[in-house]
């Protein structure tokens, strides 16, 4: 396998499985897909079993009971389950390119982390996109969805660049190249050097957290969000918590100040 794609989900199967369509039609096959979940009910692992017979690429189901926001922690579970040395991190409400898996290989490097972003829709266009139209990619095409209602916007550029001004753009973006959970990639021993995601943290830059230690370790990351392109699906985000964001926030204060590369609370607790 050339990449594990660690996609999370929790109750999203409409958008789950409109996600896993576009990880079939990938311009590169060689990937296993594992499925984080943190804590769906059955009807996931009824769409998971459904999608086994329609997507060529195996697909592994990590799960653990609900027990809040666990993030974290299932997707160091998916860490060790996955059988490749490199590592493909996005949400299952991030329909992906056809070139997604592609573009993150293509610019893997030793030493690095990349970085990507994501294109976010309104939940009209997010709930008219079918099977077809992820099939056939004109839900990346801009005038397709500027016809179904998207606004004209100058952001609307992150899908509708060349090859060679993509690069450019990622060349002069002022946006850093953080370890961003829709959209990044490195290498499995990286993140098992890092201990994984720290599960002390809840929503709310428990990514860039990850990223941050690995810097702290001497990795560089490499942007790639107008190269690595992938749709964001509307919803609503009841997980939102003000308490545990100022926990986070705290917590990525310390790994910054004492440059901590390796949390006491990681992947360890999952072996």
């Amino acid at each position: 396998m050339k990449a594990s794609v660690i996609i999370s989900t929790y109750n999203a199967e409409a958008w789950l499985e409109k996600v896993l369509f576009g990880f079939n039609v990938q311009t590169e096959k060689d990937f296993e897909i594992i499925i984080a979940d943190d804590g769906s009910g059955p009807r996931t692992k009824e769409l998971i079993d459904q999608m086994r017979n329609k997507i060529s690429n195996p697909i592994i189901h990590v799960w653990h009971e609900d027990n809040g926001f666990q993030k974290t922690q299932i997707l160091n579970k998916a860490i060790v389950n996955a059988n490749s040395d490199y590592l493909i991190f996005t949400d299952g409400d991030c329909i992906p390119r056809n070139d997604f898996v592609a573009v993150h290989l293509d610019n893997r490097e030793k030493g690095y982390f990349l970085s990507g972003g994501y294109f976010k829709l309104p939940m009209s266009i997010s709930k008219a996109i079918s099977e077809e139209d992820i099939v056939s990619q004109r839900c990346f095409d801009v005038k397709w969805l500027l016809q179904h209602g998207l606004k004209k916007s100058y952001k609307n550029i992150k899908i509708s660049s060349s090859k060679f001004k993509s690069k450019i753009l990622n060349a002069i973006t002022p946006t850093n190249a953080s370890w961003n959970g829709h959209n990044a990639s490195g290498w499995k021993n990286d993140l098992i050097a890092v201990n994984g995601f720290n599960q002390e943290m809840q929503y709310g830059g428990e990514d860039r957290e990850l990223g941050e230690r690995l810097f702290n370790m001497g990795l560089k990351s490499k942007q790639i969000r107008y190269s690595a392109i992938c749709i964001h699906l509307d919803h609503s985000r009841g997980y939102v918590n003000e308490a545990a964001l100022k926990k986070n926030k705290a917590i990525r204060k310390f790994t910054n100040l004492n440059k901590i590369v390796r949390t006491s609370n990681g992947i360890d607790s999952n072996l």
